[in-house]
């Protein structure tokens, strides 16, 4: 699922504009220093030079991560996801009759948008972060009326998923930038097909602590997104450089601008394996895919525990999180997916090193059946802030 042959669309009569923008920011982002496999210090820790990078680009992309092996265990389950999705927004069947999944509502979801649209931008939707809309492309003929977007809680979904979570490198990578006591946050796989993906319109990530005494550069976390097919300026996610360091106005960056085409703004260039980490502060946002590649984003995020525990949820990504405050208990609860994860990914990679996470010191998990079984609905604990 790479390509499509079907469909034919373009940005219309902002097609050049677009076409120049795509150019002009491919360019800057090659001009960045902020790229390059994942290397450590001599003692062990994240060299210093990616850290520095992170911190003043607010985003890093990690080359080479995921080996050929484990991107066919991926491609694999992606798949096989597509086969079983609804065709519309809370729809009990697939394209074949089947029920769909999660369609039992027992967890997990599957996002529908309409083509090319951007149903967010403007409206009041997760709590207003997405102030101005996106130019929205004609559909071509004959498109279909809903294409999937997000496949949420994505670990009951997907095996591969899971072990990917797991990666020893990354968790690693988790541990320089939020600590070795580090939260997980929430998982997701996002798919923008091939001339008819729907946009993402710019926002901020985070919403708690922009002006609480717990706001620091990294307050909110991050996300790593992880690429099964890659990526480039006409199918990924674009962000803004150094914009996580404080409240951006989008709104006004837009009006100053006169499109949905931020002047600063960089894409995200990644071949197949290579894996993005992006500040949850940070400006970022998508087009909508009007090219014949199709991209697949493994999304998975962790928060430092302090920004977590005491903190109100944002009530975007669990339903009712906004009612709850977050305690020990509950990061430990969620944390559970990340040992289920840790032994499957060494069942499947036993000649690696599996990561260890210190607040699991002195526990064991098994990964089996029963273990998988045991994933449905876990995304209803995510811990959005």
């Amino acid at each position: 699922m790479t390509s499509a042959t079907a469909w034919q669309s373009d940005y219309g009569e902002h097609e050049a504009a677009m076409v120049a923008y795509r150019e002009a920011g491919t360019a800057r982002a090659k001009s960045l220093d902020n790229r390059g496999p994942i290397r450590y210090e001599a003692d062990g820790a994240l060299h210093k030079d990616i850290v520095e990078s992170y911190w003043r680009h607010g985003f890093y992309v990690f080359e080479g991560v995921i080996g050929k092996d484990e991107l066919a265990d991926i491609e694999r389950d992606v798949l096989a996801i597509l086969d079983r999705a609804p065709t519309e927004p809370r729809g009990k069947l697939d394209r074949f009759g089947r029920p769909a999944l999660g369609a039992d509502g027992k967890g997990g979801g599957m996002a529908m948008v309409r083509p090319l649209s951007d149903p967010i931008g403007g409206t009041a939707g997760n709590n207003g972060r997405h102030p101005a809309k996106m130019i929205e492309p004609t559909v071509p003929e004959g498109a279909p009326e809903w294409v999937l977007q997000v496949v949420g809680g994505s670990l009951q979904f997907s095996d591969a998923a899971l072990r990917l979570y797991a990666h020893p490198d990354l968790l690693r990578v988790a541990e320089a930038f939020n600590g070795p006591d580090f939260s997980p946050f929430n998982e997701v796989i996002w798919i923008k097909h091939p001339r008819l993906g729907g946009s993402v319109a710019w926002h901020q990530d985070g919403t708690t602590h922009w002006e609480t005494p717990k706001f620091h550069r990294g307050s909110h976390g991050f996300n790593f997104m992880a690429q099964l097919y890659g990526c480039d300026a006409a199918n990924g996610l674009w962000v803004v450089p150094g914009s996580h360091l404080a409240k951006a106005d989008i709104k006004g960056w837009c009006a100053s601008a006169g499109s949905d085409r931020l002047p600063d703004a960089v894409p995200l260039l990644c071949a197949p394996g290579d894996v993005a980490i992006t500040n949850r502060q940070a400006v970022h946002g998508s087009f909508a895919n009007t090219s014949d590649a199709c991209r697949v984003t493994l999304n998975f995020g962790f928060h430092p525990r302090a920004s977590v525990v005491g903190a109100r949820g944002n009530g975007i990504h669990a339903p009712g999180s906004d009612k709850i405050i977050y305690d020990e208990d509950r990061v430990r609860r969620r944390s559970q997916v990340l040992g289920l994860a840790i032994e499957a990914r060494r069942q499947r990679f036993p000649n690696e090193t599996p990561y260890d996470y210190r607040p699991f010191a002195g526990q064991s998990f098994e990964w089996n059946d029963a273990a998988r079984q045991s994933l449905r609905g876990y995304n209803k604990l995510d811990l959005g802030i």
